[in-house]
């Protein structure tokens, strides 16, 4: 099992130690880095500052959001990306959600199972670097009946194919991730939970396809607190906010992908409570109201020996690379637990 890290979104003030955190995951071997975006820093301009800026680890999105850019644009992205860095881009897609793809891009949020699918089928076929044409539900190139023709991509990739993963949750998009991308990209990932919530539905995607599961690349992010076994309960209490935030608010009632996953983990009545919290206004409450059993489920916290246990458990449940997202309250904290990360991947034998 492999080990990323992933630097959230840049422009919360941490900018200068997200820098430092690359290098040092850089340093230490760590597989990749990979880099968001909401409706505040694109993760394009982030990747090639940290790809300048390091040497061996990959850099990834996580996500490009669908909704932000046409297909093309993402294949011209991702190929200069790739070739900037010298064959390290890894390339995440996803539908973000329906607040910020109406809201923010004014794209209406519907039949993202589709829109995904024929995204990804331009993307590829645009960084093959075949002339553009596609007939779609979604996309038409060329436009019919106008001066367009098909076009084909100019610059060079540093690698025939360059990584393709999609951040899903839902058992639809799951398999369909299975059978269209090389890699998924998951959030708030259970070990007790993942083979019923996420690999099942992965794996009956790559049968549809013909595939196995043996050269996909299920990519899970974890947040990383390290400390004492005694303080777990302390360290879970750093996730309230980020947790209360996912399953609580984002995106609406009807609409939040990360709720419903809460509920099928088991915590149906705990997710309901949170998130009627949240979305009053009581964010403390919402925050409160979490088990802390689901926050420890979800994380990565306390000693090393007890992260080496954790690691060993999500490797057993077919995670390939393990994406921390290190936490602590000084630069310094967030890097003694990258090395953490490693010294616990030898522990448990994964490395």
């Amino acid at each position: 099992m492999r080990l990323g890290i992933n630097l959230g979104y840049w422009g919360a003030g941490m900018d200068s130690d997200n820098l430092a955190v690359a290098q040092e995951a850089d340093r230490l071997g760590y597989s990749v880095c990979w880099a968001a975006e909401a409706y505040g820093s694109d993760a394009p301009s982030v990747l090639s500052w940290v790809a300048a800026q390091t040497e061996r680890i990959d850099i990834g999105s996580a996500i490009f959001q669908i909704p932000a850019r046409t297909p093309a644009m993402t294949a011209m992205t991702a190929a200069t990306l790739d070739s900037l860095s010298g064959g390290r881009f890894r390339l995440g897609l996803g539908v973000s959600g329906p607040q910020v793809s109406e809201g923010w891009y004014g794209v209406k949020f519907d039949k993202p199972l589709a829109r995904t699918r024929e995204y990804v089928d331009i993307v590829r076929k645009a960084m093959s670097r075949e002339r553009l044409s596609y007939e779609g539900e979604h996309w038409t190139l060329p436009l019919p009946g106008g001066p367009g023709k098909p076009l084909k991509l100019t610059v060079h990739p540093q690698r025939e194919h360059i990584p393709l993963y999609i951040a899903a949750i839902g058992p639809k998009n799951l398999q369909q991730t299975g059978e269209i991308a090389d890699g998924a990209l998951l959030i708030f990932p259970s070990a007790d939970h993942l083979e019923e919530t996420a690999i099942s539905h992965i794996r009956a995607g790559r049968e549809k396809a013909g595939k196995t599961l043996d050269d996909f690349d299920i990519c899970p992010t974890l947040p990383l607190a390290v400390g004492a076994d005694k303080d777990v309960s302390a360290l879970a209490d750093m996730f309230r906010p980020y947790t209360a935030l996912y399953v609580g608010g984002m995106g609406s009632r009807k609409q939040n992908f990360y709720n419903q996953l809460a509920r099928r983990m088991g915590y149906e009545k705990e997710a309901a409570e949170i998130q009627d919290k949240y979305l009053s206004g009581d964010k403390d409450g919402a925050a409160a109201a979490i088990p802390e059993r689901l926050i420890d489920q979800t994380t990565m916290l306390g000693s090393v020996e007890r992260i080496a246990e954790r690691m060993q458990a999500y490797a057993a449940a077919g995670v390939t690379t393990l994406t921390l997202a290190p936490a602590g309250f000084t630069l310094e904290d967030r890097l003694a637990s990258l090395r953490a990360g490693t010294e616990a991947l030898e522990r448990a034998g994964l490395a």
